[in-house]
């Protein structure tokens, strides 16, 4: 189970350290804004290049929404994203909320 989710700001410039590259840093993934911690699931985010990487350091939430593992989409925006696809992103928020601890919020920066 979780922990209780942090709100503690996360600027992007900062989340994007994050990225599974560097094995002594935790490898972070936003959605919505939520900052997760899915350092766990080292092999899924952590490989440059494999599995779910693209997601690692930064709010994919447009991506998550499409089911692509686009770099291109793997972006916050994700306004562009149709009814059945803000259900899709809606999904993933609620499974990521579920097996990862929250550990703050992506801002600006």
């Amino acid at each position: 189970m979780p922990a209780e989710p942090k709100d503690t700001p996360i600027p992007e410039s900062e989340l994007k350290k994050y990225d599974g590259s560097d094995p002594s840093l935790p490898i972070y993934v936003a959605i919505k804004g939520d900052v997760f911690d899915v350092s766990e699931n080292r092999d899924a985010y952590g490989t440059v290049g494999k599995g779910y990487n693209c997601f690692a350091g930064k709010d994919a939430s447009r991506a998550l929404g499409k089911s692509s593992l686009k770099l291109e989409d793997c972006v916050a925006d994700y306004s562009v994203l149709t009814e059945k696809e803000l259900e899709t992103l809606n999904q993933w928020h609620a499974f990521f909320a579920k097996k990862y601890d929250i550990v703050g919020k992506v801002t600006s920066g």
